[in-house]
Parts: C-alpha cells; sequence; structure tokens
C-alpha cells in the first residue's frame, strides 16, 4: 500500500513540472524582444497577394478607357505596355475589359510606386492576374475567389405567376429560371393555376461570407399543379455530363424530347385551332396551325429541341422564321422573328439553345412567336402529343438513386409553404 501511494505522489510531481514547462515554454514563445506579448497579425490577402506589400488602386473600366490608358495614366512607357500585351496575347486579351467593371492596381510602396499587377474582375467571383512584377517572366491566369456553399430551402404558393410569386418572396431570377428549366417539359407555365405550390432544396455560393454571387444547383423541388404532385431530384447518372438531370419519385426523367414552350414565362395569346373564325374575314374559318406565345419584343426564343436549321428565312406572311428538322418524324417552326440574332441554315442546335428573339415582322397586331410543330410532314398541336420520355434512371444505379433520394424526400416534405 505505501508503496502505490509512493508512486501516486511521484506521478503528481511528474505532471506538474510537465505543466509548469509547457507554460513556460509558451510564454517565452509568445513574447517578442521588446518584452511584449506577440500576436500574429492577420495577413490582408486578397487575389492570392498580400496587400499589405503594395500600394492598393481600386478602381472601374469608364468609358473609352483601354488597358493601354489605364496603364500610361500609372507611370508605365509606351513599350513597356507593348511588352505586357505581348506576353499575354495567348491567355488573355486585354481588348476584353468591359465599362463598368472593376479592377485594381497593385504597386510598390516606395517613392517610384511602380505597377506590378494588374487585376481585372469580370464579374464576382472571377478575376484575371497579369503580373509583370518581372519583366522578364510576364503572364496572365484566371482565378476564383474563394467561396463557400450555403443550403437553403425555400417555398411559394402562386397567387398570379411562377415568376411574379417567386419575385415576390424576394428569390433571384436565377433560381426562378433554373426551377423552370427543370419543369421544362412536364408543367405547361401558360397554365398555372392561383394555389399552385412548390418547394425547393437549393445551394448558394457566397464570398466573404455574406456576398451572394449566384445559385450553384437545385438538389430537389417539389411542384404542385393541378392538384398532382410533382417531385424532381437532381441525380447525376454519368460524370461525364455538364448539365443536370432531373429524375421523378420512380426514377423516371423529367426532360421530354420537346419543351413545353419556346419562350420563358410567355403567355399563349392563340392556341391551335383548326376551326378559328375571324370577324375581320367576315367570320369566316381561318384555321390557326401555330401556338403564338405572347411576349416583349427582345425577349430569346429557345429550341424546343435537338435538330438542324432547315430554313433560316423570310416570307411576307411569316416575317423572320426558323425551321428546325428534329429527326425524320419531328420539325418545328418559329414565326415573326427579329431580323438579326437568328441561327443559319445548316446550323446544329440543341434543347434549350436561343435561335432568334421575339419580333414583329411578317403578319403579327403585336409582338409573339408563332410556333408551330410537324409530325410526319402535318402540322398538329404540340400540347396534344404523347412524347417519349427521357432515359430513366439505370437498373444498375437504381439503389444509389433510392438512397440519395430518401433524405431529400424527407426534407422536401418538412418545408412548410410560405
Amino acid at each position: 500500500m505505501k508503496k502505490l501511494v509512493k508512486l501516486l505522489f511521484l506521478a503528481l510531481i511528474l505532471t506538474a513540472i510537465i505543466f509548469s514547462f509547457y507554460y513556460s515554454f509558451n510564454w517565452i514563445y509568445n513574447k517578442n524582444f521588446d518584452g511584449e506579448t506577440f500576436t500574429e497579425e492577420k495577413q490582408n490577402i486578397e487575389f492570392g497577394l498580400n496587400l499589405d506589400d503594395f500600394k492598393v488602386q481600386r478602381d472601374t473600366i469608364r468609358f473609352g478607357d483601354s488597358f493601354g490608358e489605364i496603364m500610361l495614366r500609372n507611370k508605365l512607357s509606351y513599350s513597356e505596355i507593348y511588352n505586357i500585351v505581348q506576353g499575354i496575347k495567348d491567355s488573355f486579351d486585354v481588348r476584353w475589359l468591359t465599362t463598368g467593371k472593376p479592377y485594381t492596381i497593385l504597386s510598390t510602396k516606395d517613392s517610384l510606386t511602380q505597377p506590378q499587377y494588374f487585376i481585372y474582375q469580370p464579374n464576382r467571383l472571377n478575376y484575371v492576374v497579369i503580373d509583370f512584377s518581372n519583366f522578364d517572366s510576364i503572364k496572365a491566369y484566371n482565378k476564383k475567389k474563394p467561396f463557400k456553399i450555403v443550403k437553403k430551402t425555400t417555398s411559394g404558393v402562386i397567387s398570379n405567376s411562377l415568376s411574379e410569386t417567386m419575385d415576390a418572396n424576394g428569390l433571384p431570377w436565377e433560381l426562378i429560371n433554373q426551377l423552370s428549366d427543370i419543369y421544362a417539359w412536364t408543367i405547361d407555365f401558360t397554365r398555372i393555376q392561383k394555389g399552385d405550390r412548390f418547394k425547393i432544396i437549393y445551394n448558394e455560393r457566397y464570398i466573404e461570407d455574406t456576398l451572394l454571387v449566384g445559385i450553384k444547383s437545385i438538389d430537389a423541388a417539389y411542384f404542385l399543379h393541378n392538384g398532382e404532385e410533382l417531385y424532381a431530384y437532381n441525380f447525376k447518372t454519368d460524370s461525364m455530363k455538364q448539365t443536370p438531370e432531373f429524375f421523378d419519385q420512380d426514377g423516371k426523367s423529367l426532360q421530354r424530347t420537346f419543351l413545353k414552350s419556346p419562350v420563358r414565362f410567355s403567355n399563349i395569346s392563340s392556341r391551335y385551332n383548326l376551326k378559328r373564325r375571324i370577324a375581320y374575314y367576315g367570320n369566316r374559318v381561318r384555321p390557326h396551325k401555330g401556338t403564338d406565345f405572347a411576349a416583349p419584343t427582345g425577349t430569346p426564343i429557345m429550341a424546343t429541341a435537338d435538330g438542324r436549321v432547315e430554313k433560316s428565312s423570310y416570307t411576307r406572311s411569316n416575317g423572320y422564321y426558323v425551321k428546325i428538322k428534329h429527326n425524320n418524324t419531328y420539325s418545328t417552326q418559329y414565326l415573326h422573328m427579329q431580323k438579326n440574332g437568328r441561327v443559319k441554315k445548316g446550323q446544329y442546335v440543341k434543347q434549350g439553345d436561343v435561335i432568334g428573339r421575339i419580333g414583329m415582322t411578317g403578319n403579327t397586331s403585336g409582338p409573339h412567336v408563332c410556333y408551330r410543330f410537324w409530325k410526319n410532314n402535318r402540322q398538329v398541336d404540340p400540347f396534344k402529343q404523347k412524347l417519349p420520355p427521357g432515359k430513366p434512371v439505370p437498373s444498375e444505379l437504381k439503389a444509389n438513386f433510392d438512397v440519395y433520394k430518401f433524405p431529400l424526400e424527407e426534407k422536401l416534405n418538412q418545408i412548410n409553404f410560405e
């Protein structure tokens, strides 16, 4: 027993010596040569550089500014500017500088204040560094500001239209567009009803903790439309694909061969109607073999499916138009476009590509696009066609999809409608 007590006493003494040495060492380590407690200062790092090492000048590109004029104002000679432009011509074209975009010049802190870096910010996330601190190795490189992803949820009840409801809830237009793209194949947004509702789980990107720089992605969504529940899950089936794929509860693709509309957030002003009567023509039957989507002049018109441009032309009645052949069965046509900005004959376009803009050319009383749909060389109503869906989740990935879907479904069900 005495031996045990002796061992415990020795252990306590040894512990006291170790703690004494630890605190003494830390006290010495945290003292500087003047006897003051040393505190490591946080470096002022931005663009991957310590700004405390430079004189920092911030400004924006003004109308008429060029890289050469900016650098001339900052004490560089014509020959130095020429050498910089030539040195970076394969990695950055200084003619890309855009009015209103910010830039930063870092110069030496001595009396010469010689510029060494020019940093251009085309947007809030990306920046271009032109490094001429050493004229023997001038270079330019692109970087992204470090950002963090914040997962968010939102919901809403339709009072008028999807865009107006989401806008009234303070949701960014990027999120509005992404949600409309998810359901572009399955919901006719021109027939959305008051009381329809939605929920979204999505990811926002922030730089410097508080500055929102955009929506990264939507993980899952729920839409109650006309009494039908439509779930959507962003699930990757192919790591090589860059575009997101969304699937319903059963792993079926939400994508269809054709989009419901060639224009986002438009109204149908006239539907396909073979028995339409027009008072102007004595109330005679004048069949309308297209669907008119009314939207402001200049609104982008999208290809509703992949295909090759068969015609990009003009007629007195159609105005400027584009016709796309999708395969041996289907073709689509888009009428009354603006003259400029149309795709060219023979060009291959993908679903969602902008092929022109809303205009008022040809026989039309207001800005709209007349969308015509051919099946086996006969014009039909696109809203009455049973179009084949996209590919479902592969059978070998179905178990993974179910595991991925379950927590998202639980979270969607817990979101209350605002």
